[in-house]
């Protein structure tokens, strides 16, 4: 039977949600805290998970993170009181199936609930069908969550020719996520070709592009195949197409509609097969706002789009990371393999690591020829650099805490309030004193409560949840 978890400490609200899963012939369990949550989506399996944001033990957007590692994997529909766009845009990215509000009818809750369960349906068929091929990722090390949404978006642009579009900050790895889309596609065994627009020459790109016939300009004393016809039947790569000039925008977007190019000196269109995948690390739409890159060519480029994770966003991958590119610094520099101490592991955990992956594994290659023939890394190995920045960072937040729990000390003898919190105590004190009466006159009829009041019955439940009052049965 499908089962539905419910973590929100509205008790009014878990029965509604328990009425609208019941009603569709589910199985609906209730929890009032993220740790009790937590606690039953471990010990039983859930395809959906309705969670609400502000909880006695936390804050749910928090909490979101875990529930796609859980055996189940549910999908999960934010729900709450205190609509934020902010809160909706943390709650997609991280991996919410939708994000509503309280005040949301029956029938908005319930197609929501459907269409989560149908996508997740069709999701478990596809991965039954496609378990036996398995994605190839050379290079590509990890098993954070925010990983996994990456190949899983790898694998749906493989199955296509659309144009991908991969962003992220320097050293994140857009390379290696750019040969992986080609790979795992049908057009893996011919060439995958590689052009970076931030290193060519503005007045050699169009030649390196396109090609030429011998003597179109001087110097070209023969005729040179371009890169795109190259990349016929497989795939263009470019790297930081940001860097590339606004004059040659609107021929390549030309050449990626059609399909077809002239190379410089001839009088003759060619024709290539070619699949596009960019990547950059600008922000293309705001290069767009300021006329530094041609909206129609993002439009076209940005068909699948691949944002990668910087690694300050998945600590939990640095571990293998580690493992696995120090086992290979080794083997090619013929040395022995080497052991990582708890402390080094802690360190390299500990660092902001602004260069990313790439950074790291600069970092291991140096850390590496320092052991030299020691079994065992240690911090003592790494950067010079690399340890003062950890160690000012760690006295630094210190420092923080302390002055932060010395402030609030401070803030806590102070007896007056400022004037609007005290006008804000006033009011609250007030509306709650009113629901009480409210509800104390109507003898808990929410329906008469809401006569009554002029209030909605999504707006009374609101105001009853902030201000802790639960209604006696």
């Amino acid at each position: 039977m499908t089962k539905i978890l419910i973590i929100d400490d509205d008790q009014l609200m878990c029965q509604s949600l328990s009425h609208v899963a019941r009603h569709k012939g589910y199985e609906a369990t209730s929890t009032y805290t993220l740790g009790e949550g937590l606690e039953k989506a471990t010990a039983e399996l859930f395809d959906v998970v309705f969670l609400d944001v502000n909880m006695p033990d936390g804050n749910g957007l928090d909490f979101l993170s875990k529930l796609p590692k859980l055996p189940s994997s549910p999908e999960v529909i934010i729900i709450t009181g205190y609509g934020d766009p902010h809160g909706a845009e943390l709650a997609i990215k991280s991996g919410a199936w939708d994000y509503l509000e309280k005040g949301a009818s029956v029938k908005e809750i319930t197609l929501s609930l459907l269409r989560a369960l149908q996508y997740r349906e069709q999701k478990q068929i596809g991965n039954a069908t496609n378990n036996a091929a398995a994605l190839k990722r050379d290079g590509i090390i990890g098993n954070s969550t925010r990983l996994k949404d990456c190949l899983d978006l790898v694998a749906q642009a493989a199955t296509s020719d659309s144009s991908v579009l991969i962003t992220g900050e320097t050293g994140t790895g857009k390379e290696l996520f750019a040969r992986a889309v080609h790979q795992n596609s049908n057009r893996s065994k011919k060439n995958f070709v590689v052009v970076d627009c931030a290193a060519l020459p503005e007045n050699l790109i169009e030649g390196m592009l396109f090609g030429h016939e011998k003597g179109a300009f001087t110097n070209a004393d023969q005729a040179r195949e371009g890169l795109i016809l190259q990349a016929n039947g497989g795939t263009l790569f470019l790297d930081e197409i940001g860097e590339m000039p606004l004059s040659l925008q609107k021929v390549f977007l030309r050449v990626l509609q059609e399909h077809r190019f002239r190379p410089l000196g001839s009088n003759r269109e060619l024709e290539s097969d070619f699949r596009l995948v960019a990547a950059t690390n600008r922000n293309l739409d705001e290069m767009v706002k300021s006329e530094r890159f041609r909206s129609d060519l993002l439009f076209r480029i940005s068909t699948f789009v691949i944002e990668l994770p910087n690694f300050r966003e998945r600590p939990e991958d640095i571990q293998a990371l580690a493992r696995y590119h120090t086992d290979r610094i080794c083997e090619h520099y013929d040395t022995p393999s080497k052991e990582f101490s708890p402390d080094f592991l802690k360190m390299l955990a500990a660092y902001s690591w602004p260069g990313n992956v790439r950074e790291l594994v600069n970092t291991l290659e140096r850390t590496i020829a320092a052991a030299r023939f020691e079994s065992i890394l240690f911090p003592k190995h790494l950067p010079i650099n690399l340890r003062i920045e950890v160690t000012k960072t760690t006295m630094k937040r210190e420092t923080q805490s302390q002055q932060t729990h010395q402030t609030t000390e401070q803030c806590n003898s102070l007896s007056l309030p400022q004037l609007h919190e005290f006008r804000d105590s006033i009011y609250s004190n007030a509306e709650k004193q009113y629901l009480h009466d409210l509800m104390a006159l109507t003898e808990n009829n929410v329906t008469e409560a809401c006569r009554v009041s002029g209030l909605s019955p999504s707006r009374l439940y609101a105001l009853l949840k902030k201000q802790g009052i639960q209604l006696q049965h």
